[in-house]
Parts: C-alpha cells; sequence; structure tokens
C-alpha cells in the first residue's frame, strides 16, 4: 500500500441562498466568504508535522483535479447546510480512488451513516487525531472513531491560520469557549459541546490573536462561541482585561463580533469591557417576543428580563444586537407576525434573522414530534426565508407560510425603507460612540466606491442615499458604519425578493398541477373515450397552461441558480404530463394543440 503522506483538507460550500452567507454583500465588499473554516484549520493543527496539507475551501476556490490528484486522503468537514456540497466532493474524492475521512457537525448529527465516506470521525476530533494516525501508520483503521470525552480547550493547540487565503474572507474566526449553560428545546449545540462551557486561557487567545496580527489581518474577528458568556466571571476577570491591554499595545487593529444570551444585558461592567475591546456587535438568540412560546422552548433566560429593554441597553454600550426570530411553535397564534414585526422594528434589530422552525436531529424537539408522528422529514440545515419546515405544525401551513412571508417583505421590503429607518434607529440609539468608531482600512474604500457605483440604481436607491446623507448629517463618525449596514442590505434585499419571486412562482406551479390533475386530464380521457376530441373548451385550457408555463418558465429562470432547481424539476414534471396529453389528443385528431 503506499505510504500516506499528501492530506487534502476540503471544506463544503455554504449555499449562496440563504440569509446567513451574505454573498451579495460579499460582492460588494470584493470578498469571497464571510469567515474560514475554523473547525478545519484547528484540526489540521492536530495532525503531526510529517504530513503535507492543502486546504481547499469551496467557498472562495473551486476543486481543482490536480489537487485531488495529489492527495492521499480527502478530509471532509461541514454543517448540515452544506451536505449537498459535501456529498459532491465525496463522490467525485472516491471516484479518483481517495480515502474519504469525514467529521464535524453534520457527520456527527448522522452517526456516521453518510455515503462515500471511509472512515468518519464524531464529535469534537482534538482527541481523537493522535489515535486515528497511529491507527493510519499501524494500517488498521476503523471506519468510526467516537471521543467519550470533550477535549479541554487549555491544551489546544494554535489553528492552522497559514492554510487559509486571508484576503478572501471578510472575517477571521476565533473560538473561546464550547458549550451552552441553557437547555434550549430546539437547539443541538448545548447537547454537541454540553451545558459546562469550556473556556481556553486567555494567553490562548491572545497568541491566536498574535498570530492573526502576524499574518497581516486587520479588521473583523468573528469569536465563534455559541454563547460567549457562558461563563461571565472569567470572561470578565481573565479574557476581556487581556483582550482590552492587547488592543491598546496593537493600536486596535481588530473588532470582534460573537454570540451571547440576553442576560448580557444585566451586566453592565461586562459590557463596558466588551466595548472596551473592541466589541461592537453581537448575535442574540431572542426568538420570540411571545412568553408562552418561549415557555414552551424552555428558552428561560429570555423570560427572565424585558427584552427590550435589554435589547437598548446593549445597544447603549456600543454594540449592534444582530438577533435570530423563529415562527412556527406550538404556541404561536396568527398574531404572531404583527408582534415579531413590531418588536423588530420597534428595536432597531437591523439584521432579524427570521426563520421557520426546524426539527434538526438530536434534539429534544425532533424527539418530542417524532413521539407524536409530526415530523415530515429531514432538515436541511438553512432556517430562514424558506417556507417550509419539516414537521407538521400546529397553525395551518398555508395560514404559517404566508404569514411568514409578510413579515420577510415588511422587514425587508422592495424599497428597504423599513430596513434604513431600523438602521437610523440604531446608529441614534449607540451610546459608546468613542468605542463604537473604529478605523476604516484600505479595503473598505473599493467597497464605497463599489456601494455608490451600484446601490443608487436599485429600487430601494433613494432610500439608500437618504440614509447615507442622514448619518453624514447627523453622525458623521459612524458613516463607516452606514456604508457597511447598507451594503448588507443589499443582501437581504436580494434574497428576500428572490424568496418572494420563488413563492410565487411555486404557488403557480401549484395551480398548473391542479388544474392538469383536475381538470384537463379527466377532460382528454373523457374527449378520447367519446370521439370528441376537438372539444374547444378542452383546447382552451390545455392552450392556457401552455402560456402559463412559458411565463413561469421565464420567472424561474430570473432566479437564483440555486433556488430554481427545485422548481425546474416541478416544471419539467407538468411540462411532461401536459406533453403527454397533448400527444394522446394530437393522435386521436391528426393535429397538434399549439
Amino acid at each position: 500500500m503506499k505510504p500516506v503522506r499528501n492530506l487534502l483538507l476540503v471544506y463544503p460550500a455554504v449555499p449562496p441562498n440563504t440569509y446567513w452567507s451574505f454573498h451579495y454583500t460579499l460582492k460588494l465588499a470584493g470578498k469571497k466568504s464571510a469567515m474560514p473554516p475554523l473547525g478545519l484549520v484547528t484540526m489540521a493543527a492536530h495532525i503531526p508535522g510529517r504530513y503535507n496539507l492543502k486546504l481547499i475551501d469551496l467557498n472562495i476556490e473551486p476543486l481543482p483535479d490536480r489537487d485531488l490528484e495529489w492527495a492521499d486522503m480527502v478530509f471532509l468537514s461541514g454543517m448540515l447546510v452544506q451536505k449537498e456540497s459535501f456529498h459532491q466532493v465525496a463522490v467525485r474524492a472516491r471516484a479518483s480512488g481517495k480515502t474519504v475521512v469525514a467529521g464535524g457537525p453534520y457527520v456527527t448529527g448522522r452517526q456516521g451513516k453518510v455515503a462515500n465516506v471511509d472512515h468518519c470521525v464524531l464529535g469534537e476530533a482534538e482527541n481523537q487525531m493522535d489515535v486515528f494516525f497511529d491507527d493510519l501508520e499501524k494500517g488498521r483503521l476503523k471506519s468510526l472513531y467516537r471521543s467519550d470525552s470533550r477535549p479541554r480547550l487549555a491544551g489546544l493547540r494554535l489553528p492552522r491560520f497559514d492554510l487559509l487565503r486571508l484576503d478572501a474572507y471578510a472575517s477571521m474566526s476565533i473560538q473561546y469557549s464550547r458549550g451552552c449553560p441553557f437547555r434550549c428545546e430546539f437547539c443541538d449545540i448545548w447537547q454537541l459541546y454540553g451545558n459546562r462551557p469550556r473556556l481556553k486561557p486567555a494567553e490562548s487567545i491572545l497568541a491566536e490573536l498574535d498570530c492573526l496580527f502576524g499574518l497581516g489581518w486587520r479588521g473583523a474577528v468573528f469569536m465563534v462561541d455559541d454563547n460567549f458568556i457562558g461563563n461571565r466571571r472569567r470572561v470578565k476577570a481573565e479574557l476581556l482585561p487581556a483582550l482590552i491591554r492587547w488592543q491598546e499595545e496593537h493600536d486596535r487593529p481588530f473588532q470582534f463580533f460573537t454570540e451571547a444570551s440576553i442576560n448580557l444585558a444585566r451586566d453592565r461592567d461586562l459590557m463596558s469591557l466588551m466595548s472596551q475591546a473592541g466589541f461592537n456587535e453581537v448575535f442574540i438568540g431572542i426568538e420570540t417576543p411571545e412568553p408562552a412560546s418561549l415557555k414552551e422552548i424552555g428558552k428561560s433566560q429570555n423570560l427572565k428580563t424585558d427584552l427590550s429593554r435589554s435589547v437598548a441597553e446593549i445597544q447603549r454600550h456600543g454594540m449592534e444586537v444582530m438577533a435570530g426570530f423563529i415562527i412556527g411553535f406550538d404556541s404561536d397564534t396568527e398574531h404572531v407576525f404583527d408582534a415579531q414585526i413590531d418588536f423588530i422594528m420597534e428595536n432597531a434589530i437591523v439584521k432579524a434573522m427570521v426563520g421557520m422552525l426546524i426539527a434538526l436531529p438530536g434534539t429534544i424537539l425532533y424527539r418530542r414530534l417524532a413521539k407524536e408522528n409530526r415530523v415530515l422529514g429531514e432538515a436541511g440545515g438553512n432556517n430562514t426565508h424558506l417556507v417550509n419546515t419539516n414537521f407538521r405544525t400546529r397553525l395551518p401551513s398555508a395560514v404559517l407560510k404566508a404569514g411568514y412571508l409578510r413579515v420577510l417583505d415588511t422587514l425587508y421590503d422592495s424599497k428597504l425603507k423599513n430596513y434604513f429607518a431600523r438602521c437610523k434607529l440604531l446608529l441614534g440609539r449607540i451610546g459608546n460612540r468613542d468605542k463604537y468608531v473604529r478605523k476604516v482600512t484600505w479595503d473598505e474604500i473599493p467597497t464605497l466606491f463599489r456601494s455608490l457605483s451600484r446601490q443608487p440604481f436599485t429600487r430601494y436607491g433613494w432610500n439608500y442615499l437618504g440614509f447615507l446623507g442622514h448619518t453624514l448629517l447627523h453622525c458623521p463618525d459612524l458613516f463607516p458604519e452606514a456604508v457597511k449596514l447598507a451594503v448588507q442590505g443589499h443582501h437581504f434585499h436580494v434574497i428576500t425578493r428572490q424568496a418572494l419571486r420563488a413563492e410565487a412562482a411555486s404557488a403557480m406551479l401549484d395551480d398548473l398541477a391542479s388544474r392538469l390533475h383536475t381538470i384537463v386530464a379527466p377532460a382528454v380521457q373523457m374527449a378520447l373515450a367519446t370521439g370528441q376530441s376537438s372539444n374547444r373548451a378542452l383546447i382552451k385550457n390545455v392552450r392556457a397552461i401552455k402560456r402559463r408555463l412559458r411565463a413561469t418558465r421565464r420567472q424561474i429562470k430570473r432566479l437564483h441558480a440555486d433556488i430554481h432547481l427545485d422548481l425546474n424539476r416541478r416544471w419539467q414534471a407538468i411540462a411532461k404530463t401536459l406533453e403527454e396529453l397533448t400527444s394522446q389528443l394530437a393522435t386521436s385528431t391528426g393535429r397538434a394543440v399549439s
């Protein structure tokens, strides 16, 4: 057997047609991806140095044949939302005769039951790398590796940031902790990583920042913790004071953003330290302003505070609140749609990630719904702007779908009037401006010019110009943030418009399929049975469906490729059925129905 020396690490593509991808913002910013594959570069640090490594991130570059030929083994990692790209790479690698090793959240969630993969590493891989490579070199590799213990983060090696093309990313990523002290019903994080947060020592984080700084990185750094304040005492006593000192010593080169729970708002000292350290954005899982739904899902931390006051308090400390919202809980009524819109608008939540509830494998929610025989299929991993759930909801699906689309259409309306209204309110609320203001990097200048050359000529152009003008007049020190928000708004606008058009096309296809099967097909069979194939009403219906099919085809073609794949399949099925029916008519009458 040929000795294994060359290892190819591949990160699958994230679908661009999701709010989370920021695909259209990245185009204006001249970047390829929002953030790098931190999991792979972390795992790479635990591969023995005698192996040659190469990293391909399919979000920034294709996978060339020559790299597959170079590799002795292909390592894959990714999330559920990346599963389509994941499987494409696995199939291609196997077809090239390569051994495929896979790990990460998607493979772990499937318990290693994935096709075209030879060896699976489940859970957190750091504890298993030495065992895996020892087995590899002794020729006794197992198909499944699973660690019974969670690694101590204090002993983790410095991620291999040097494997990355830094200039392709809008931000860098580092991790301080794993785990979350809360037990939300729909969430799989605390089950994967535990309820007791594990932390890196502050010196490890500073070493990672030194590495990024030495590689030339300047700008945004995402602390990818699922709850950055899971251990508030150590964050306040150890990490944040060290970050503040490091930032001051290096002339504040980084701006941090992270995820946290809403109880952040109850600790003013913590917020002040975060602001001083350079945190200017935090993602909060608000989910819903409805107390009954929060109680249903076990989101106790959100029930212990006034959500609006908490959001405002965080904003006053110089941090934008980006928030997640969910629609489709069992406790939701038809009131929930207006409640979500009102809360988001009134609380200046500019980037509101509103999604339908999805039952993820391994969650308490999934197990409950499975027990109630309500699960309809596997989750796709993308929980924004998609109008279907993977379980039977209490609210009628038509009501849920229509209400959800109305929420999106209101928050990200065609002229972005409501979006820019939230932007103005946010910038007016930011209290700690001396910390919120940051240095503008050189690569932001082209972003401004790309923005000014394109966004004024969109449907929302006047509101865009009005927002930038308002910022220059009332808070010019925040103009760089205004440009950033405007560029991000373009992404939300495009994705939302695409989603609404896709749903309109889908509804049209549903109507055409219904007419075809309930009116045309029975009429054709009757006409053939009675010899009245020239029935004018029937021919009129067939022609009308053909015209609408052509119109729908044009509509579908204007959608992003990732959106119109399923619509194309449905369109082709309807067109094929119609062709078969008209062919039967033509055979009977001797002339085609045009």
